[in-house]
Formats: structure tokens, sequence, C-alpha cells
């Protein structure tokens, strides 16, 4: 049966159209003529029989069907470009896996340890790129994902990597101007905190033995590693997980003052859909990974959950 898919020029042209909501520079992006393009998005809109731009004297606006189907191209575009480069630059040969990764931990947990992987494994080629939020693999190219949350994702299976130990930390300098003994005194610095987290700062104290301390007041910054920055230019306390921050505790950039954790029921793990778990590449990932894990908690973490 014949697929019922537009041509990939009429797809493209109205892709650069909608992207800079004007034929003259879609043209010019695409090196084509402006009525090259003009009639590739006619063809679309007749394919379609929906009118995907409102023309009015010489703008052009998306419509509310051309604002949708604008999103849903440019996610196949791209899906089809990270194929095709996929297997231009592999000839064939070897593995390639997907895996969507969370920024922070990707940066600051994973990325270091891959050159190990790379040794073990010299045929599979990695690909990560960043999603923050759960999703359906079938509507995705993504063998696996690393996420923070529950074990639970449809369609697929989870396998725990470690829990998420907080633990505050700050610039070894603001450590010295003021007495710190005791945990309740971290409540007279600066303290910072991460967006989506306004009550750890509150939770870690009633875990540390100190209830009822005004801990709201602070700078907030969006990701951990915006926090870590700021703890190490001085600007207060950031209350962190204790993996990203290995590497400053270490070298003496930051301290931990006190070694009281905040730990909750979400956890990192791997996830991975049950119709790809039988792809060799995946398996030797999914067992370097959770070895990898397993290191990092032994040395730095208690049973998990």
């Amino acid at each position: 049966m014949r697929r019922r898919i537009p041509s990939v020029e009429s797809l493209t042209a109205f892709e650069a159209s909608a992207r800079h909501l004007s034929f003259t520079r879609a043209a010019a992006a695409l090196s084509l003529t402006q009525s090259a393009v003009c009639k590739q998005v006619a063809v679309l809109e007749d394919y379609l029989g929906v009118r995907l731009f409102n023309r009015i004297k010489k703008r052009i606006s998306l419509t509310e069907a051309g604002q949708l189907y604008f999103r849903q191209v440019v996610d196949g575009l791209d899906r089809l470009e990270r194929d095709t480069v996929s297997i231009m630059t592999h000839r064939g040969s070897g593995d390639v896996l997907e895996v969507a990764v969370i920024p922070t931990f990707a940066n600051r947990w994973l990325i270091p340890r891959l050159p190990d992987f790379q040794r073990a494994h010299p045929g599979i080629t990695l690909n990560l790129t960043t999603r923050a939020d759960p999703f359906l693999f079938n509507d995705t190219v993504f063998d696996a994902a690393i996420h923070f949350g529950t074990a639970v994702w449809p369609g697929a299976t989870s396998a725990y990597l470690f829990g998420e130990e907080m633990i505050p930390v700050m610039a070894p300098a603001m450590l010295q101007q003021q007495d710190c003994r005791e945990p309740a005194a971290l409540a007279r610095f600066p303290l910072l905190h991460q967006s989506a987290r306004h009550d750890a700062w509150r939770r870690w104290f009633e875990a540390a033995g100190v209830p009822a301390v005004e801990a709201i007041g602070g700078p907030r910054f969006e990701l951990f590693s915006m926090l870590v920055e700021a703890a190490r230019a001085g600007l207060g306390v950031a209350l962190v997980p204790r993996f990203l921050v290995l590497g400053e505790l270490a070298a003496g950039d930051l301290v931990a003052p006190f070694d009281i954790t905040l730990t909750g029921d979400l956890a990192y793990y791997l996830a991975c859909p049950e119709n790809r778990q039988d792809r060799a590449a995946v398996q030797r990932f999914s067992g370097w990974l959770l070895t990898q894990a397993e290191a990092y908690r032994a040395a730095h973490q208690t049973a998990p959950l």
C-alpha cells in the first residue's frame, strides 16, 4: 500500500517558511527561488486539503493547523536527518545507540565514565540527547533513557541505578568566615535553592534535627549545575546531589560542612523499551551502566532502595 506522505521537497519548504515566517527568507535558506518555495507550500496545502498559512498582504502567519503540523514536521525531519547522518557516518557497520539523558546527570556522571565504555565496546557508537521528561518510546528513535523519577515507564522496563543524596556544599573561603560547628549554623549563610525543590532546605534541616528553620529565602537557580557554580563563586550554600560535586570536593573547590544527606523516594533509572531489549548493543550498554552504578553506590552511597 502506498504511504500517504507528502514529498520531502514540500515538507522542507513548509518547515523553512514556518520557521522564518517568510517565503523570501525560506528561499534564501534553501537556496531556491521564492516562487519555487511558494509553489511547494501550495502543493503541500493542496495535498493536505488544509490551509497552513494566513497570507495578509506581504506577511504570512501560521494557521492553528499549521502550528500543529509545523511541530510534527520538525520532529519528523530531525529524526530522518539523524538516521541519515548516522548510516552515512558508519556506512552500515557497527551499532549506534540513541540514549535520552538528563543534562546534568550526563555532564557530571555519565560522560566522564564513557571512555571506559568505548574501550570495552569500540564498535558501539553512543549518541546522547537531552530529554528531561518521560516519553513514549514508540514515538522516538531512542533505544534507552536515563531518567530521574520512579521505576514505572509505560512500554519499558526500568533498572535502578542509584538514589539521590543531597548534601550542603560551599566555597572553603565562605566556611572560614564564621563558625559552623552545628547544622543550625548553616541558616546564617545565604541559602541557594534549586527552582523545582523549593522545600529542600527545610527538609534537610529537619533531617539534621533542626526543625522550624526559616529556609525559604535566597537566590533560586533552574539547574543544579548553576547551583554548583554559584556555590563555587561564594554566593552561598547549595544543596545538591552528591554525585554532581565529587570532582569539586576532591579538588577542594567546594567543601561539605556536614555529611548529613537528604534522600527521597525518587531515584535514577535506566529505562529500555520492551521491543529493543534483545539488541546486543542495548544489552552491552545496560550491563556496563549497571556495573558503573553499582561501583558508585558501593563507594558513595548506602544500599539501594
